[in-house]
């Protein structure tokens, strides 16, 4: 096994807890199912919130999905110009047998916008 990367965004609905955990739930299930990964070969996440979201931490989300054994850092991202808003985003890193050109990262809803790939 090697370890990979994987960044991931999405948007949440409002700037309230419930639609903040919501979204991050949606994103990191989806990261784990697209690049096939168990909950035990995570290593770490590291989520970033746009600056007008302050309603919920995201790695609340992380530990309600069973991330029990992971390192979890929640920080907010600096207010850039025309930058996504209500913006979550999480760089994971895993232990997976893929190489670095068959993981997929994950962007959703408006978080589509910011996609570098």
């Amino acid at each position: 096994m090697t370890m990979r990367a994987i960044l991931g965004a999405i948007t949440a609905d409002a700037n309230t807890r419930s639609a903040i955990l919501n979204a991050t739930r949606e994103l990191l299930t989806e990261v784990v199912r697209v690049n096939h990964i168990a909950i035990s070969d995570i290593v770490s996440a590291f989520f970033t919130m746009s600056p007008d979201l302050d309603a919920a931490f995201p790695a609340e989300a992380a530990r309600d999905l069973g991330w029990t054994s992971t390192a979890l850092l929640d920080a907010q991202a600096p207010r850039v110009e025309n930058n996504v808003p209500r913006c979550i985003s999480v760089l994971i890193y895993c232990e997976t047998q893929y190489a670095a050109n068959e993981i997929r990262n994950v962007y959703l809803r408006d978080a589509v916008q910011i996609r570098r790939e």
